[in-house]
């Protein structure tokens, strides 16, 4: 499944650089995760790169967007060639 980003982000920008999708952009007041973009780092990291740095812990899992590993696998492949 694709991570979010709930509205207890503090805006600080530190999930954007290390997403290997570029998934995540700035929204108005938070930045924002792009689901089609969201691999959950599969293909290119052991962890969510985001939820890993970002400091109040708002990088979650979004239960709206459910994937298998295979799924993110590929979806990965497909951004990445």
């Amino acid at each position: 499944m694709a991570y979010k980003i709930t509205e207890e982000c503090i805006n600080c920008g530190a999930c954007d650089p290390e997403c290997p999708n570029e998934a995540i952009v700035a929204g108005d007041e938070i930045y924002e995760i792009e689901p089609d973009k969201c691999s959950e780092c599969v293909g290119a990291f052991d962890e969510s790169q985001c939820a890993a740095v970002c400091p109040v812990d708002c990088c979650i899992p979004d239960p709206d967007h459910k994937e298998t590993r295979e799924e993110l696998e590929a979806k990965y492949k497909k951004l990445h060639g």
